[in-house]
């Protein structure tokens, strides 16, 4: 197993993806996606805003609306979620077992 790398900048999150290339380009308001989606704004506004993450069920849901797959979704959510974590830890852990 690897060590983790580094990563020097934020990793784009699935709300910025979801605004500038699908909601922008559409001329999609959070509303109508909402509607369509079958949830709240807030909920919609807030994964733009990156302040709640993406789950697999609204990954499969963008998935279908937007005809992408839910890994576009999900991988997105992951990289800014271990870009986060990286940066709450002050140091990682040695590797346990020797390298081979």
């Amino acid at each position: 197993m690897r060590a983790p790398r580094r990563m020097t900048r934020k990793p784009t999150g699935p709300g910025e993806i979801l605004s500038e290339e699908f909601l922008r380009p559409l001329g999609m308001t959070q509303q109508r996606l909402a509607t369509h989606l079958g949830c709240d704004v807030k909920v919609v506004n807030r994964i733009v805003n990156g302040r709640t993450s993406v789950t697999a069920e609204m990954a499969l849901k963008l998935a279908a609306t937007f005809r992408t797959s839910p890994e576009l979704w999900l991988n997105a959510q992951k990289a800014v979620d271990l870009y986060e974590a990286l940066g709450h830890l002050r140091r990682l852990p040695k590797p346990l077992l020797a390298a081979g």
